[in-house]
């Protein structure tokens, strides 16, 4: 067996907005397994200042991966305990290696187009005007489920957006999502909460930045909303810790996004635990190419999760890999009758 890896930069078709800053482009990073005449392809979804790993031996990281890859799976994983996105990249690499189809991960009903998984249309942050077009056009798409980036601009005009979606749709036609990436100190989050809280919201995402486990306990047993832990869950990657974590602060409900707490293995401890604590949970893409996005809205439909999910984002990026996902009326498709860029490999590897 033979591996190597490949940096790729997509590039964001519109500047999106959070409340850390404006993307315009993302990194990005493939592993590549070859087998006789046989590959498997992974992606190592990273976020600069967000991901625990991104360190300077980043890279060097994935060398010595690719470099020991006849210690197998199971051995890699464990050397990779600090670097949770190769991790993720490891894990779909061997699953897609040992797949008769190198993209189809988790054969089921999902991946044979006979059924779809709901997911929430992302409102990117951006001034007022910006904001109203993007849901527009998310409601024009038939979403029923709406996730508001918010924190950036005047707390005040993002009251006003989500006044002027009550006024037209009731709780029962749209579920209404905020994510404030942390973008609250936590002084002022329950002042702003219990303004949220007005219009109906099913939750709101990371409401101040993590690492205040008492501030987010108070908020959770306190606020007029229920609250998801997001960016709380990345870097933790002890089970004790994570056990520790969440019977301290007692959220609603965690977000698991594979690429930043450990692949599949990663969340999956997480989802244990939560269950266990009688902690609602809901899969989520982290900018991911479709190559990533496959592999984790496969794994989630094994899941049987019915919440909307965040896996909307393949269409973000002009240099995206073509493939069979779809987006159709706020569900997420996997259409057999379209193949996979044919060069896709041939690319990665040049």
């Amino acid at each position: 067996m033979k591996a190597t890896y490949k940096k790729y930069i997509l590039n964001f078709k519109i500047p999106s907005g959070t409340s850390r800053g404006v993307l315009t482009t993302k990194e990005t990073w493939f592993i590549i397994l070859r087998e006789n005449n046989n590959y498997g392809i992974g992606e190592c979804g990273i976020l600069r200042g967000l991901s625990a790993d991104d360190v300077p031996e980043y890279e060097e990281k994935l060398a010595w991966a690719c470099d020991n890859i006849h210690l197998g799976k199971t051995r890699i994983l464990a050397e990779l305990s600090r670097f949770p996105s190769i991790q993720f990249g490891v894990e779909q690499a061997f699953l897609s290696l040992k797949s008769s189809n190198p993209f189809e991960l988790f054969p089921s009903e999902f991946t044979k187009d006979e059924s779809p998984i709901p997911i929430n249309g992302l409102i990117w942050m951006g001034d007022e005007a910006f904001m109203l077009s993007q849901l527009e056009q998310k409601l024009k798409d038939g979403f029923q489920c709406i996730k508001m980036k918010i924190g950036a601009i005047d707390f005040k005009k993002e009251l006003t957006i989500l006044e002027a979606i009550r006024k037209k749709f009731s709780v029962d036609e749209i579920e209404l999502r905020v994510d404030a990436n942390g973008a609250f100190s936590a002084e002022e989050a329950m002042a702003k909460l219990q303004e949220l809280s007005e219009y109906d919201i099913h939750s709101i995402e990371q409401p101040i930045k993590p690492k205040q486990w008492e501030e987010m306990a108070e908020l959770c047993r306190s606020a007029p909303l229920p609250i998801a832990l997001d960016e709380e869950l990345i870097g933790v990657l002890d089970v004790t810790e994570k056990k520790n974590m969440l019977q301290t602060i007692q959220p609603q409900y965690i977000i698991l996004k594979p690429s930043l707490i450990g692949g599949f293995q990663g969340s999956t401890e997480w989802i244990n635990l939560a269950e266990e604590l009688g902690i609602g949970w809901w899969v989520t893409s982290a900018l991911e190419s479709n190559v990533g996005l496959n592999a984790i809205a496969q794994w989630t439909y094994t899941l049987k999760n019915k919440m909307p999910q965040g896996l909307g984002t393949g269409s973000l990026f002009t240099n995206n890999f073509e493939s069979p996902l779809e987006v159709n009326l706020g569900k997420l498709y996997y259409s057999p009758n379209k193949n996979w860029k044919t060069d896709l490999i041939e690319e990665l590897c040049t």
